[in-house]
């Protein structure tokens, strides 16, 4: 029993250590870009939070968000795929932020070759 309870805090632990690394790769990027005021409300998800309604608009931002997976390593290998960062980045398409995003994460986060 203690072996699968301490795995757990183990394997939760670990959670939550990721999302708070991606959660800070995402604001320094922010910062980078001048979002020195608005970074927390960029990245505040929650029950409230809307996707954009324009469908162009929000098949951009996921198109973006799947080049920061493929060509970045912000998200940590076993983080999993993360909601949150669609309403982020459909924002950033929104105050045309988006390409500005992508551009400085490939550079400070570039993929590792394996």
């Amino acid at each position: 029993m203690c072996v699968c309870v301490c795995k757990l805090n183990f394997d939760i632990h670990t959670l939550r250590y990721a999302r708070r690394e991606v959660s800070t790769r995402w604001k320094k990027i922010l910062l980078q870009l001048g979002y020195q005021c608005e970074v927390e409300a960029l990245l505040c998800v929650n029950r409230q939070s809307r996707l954009s309604r324009d469908w162009e608009q929000l098949n951009r931002a996921a198109e973006l968000l799947q080049q920061v997976l493929d060509h970045t390593c912000l998200f940590p290998q076993g983080t999993g795929e993360q909601n949150k960062y669609l309403y982020v980045m459909d924002r950033l398409v929104s105050l045309d932020s988006a390409d500005d995003f992508i551009r400085l994460a490939k550079e400070k986060y570039p993929k590792k070759e394996d």
